[in-house]
């Protein structure tokens, strides 16, 4: 079962950070905690549409939200990537792929289909 859990959690983690706008807005809060508003700020969307990019961030767990008095921040929860680094570090042996090498060995391994 905890397997399970584990894989749902990654799920989630890779789901959220598949989206552009929740990249940008994890890069913005590595460099401090900011209010809701000074995040949706650079974004040409509604406080609504942000609201629902943090909330998914916040289910994943890569984010917490906090109410300051009438001010909710945003604060960044970098150990819940731990888990997605984990995962990824287990494929090791094919980092560093050369693209231009990998286009060369399917060139020169798949039939012509043209």
């Amino acid at each position: 079962m905890k397997g399970m859990q584990n894989a749902l959690a990654l799920d989630m983690v890779f789901a959220a950070l598949a989206d552009p706008t929740r990249r940008a807005i994890l890069s913005m809060l590595l460099e401090d905690d900011m209010a809701v508003t000074d995040v949706a700020e650079p974004f040409e969307m509604s406080l609504a549409a942000i609201s629902k990019h943090l909330g998914i961030l916040g289910r994943a767990g890569l984010i917490t939200q906090e109410r300051r008095g009438r001010v909710t921040w945003c604060k960044l929860e970098p150990d819940a990537l731990r888990d997605a680094s984990i995962w990824m570090q287990s494929f090791g042996q094919f980092e560093a792929v050369n693209l231009d090498a990998f286009e060369r060995f399917l060139k020169a391994e798949l039939p012509d289909e043209g």
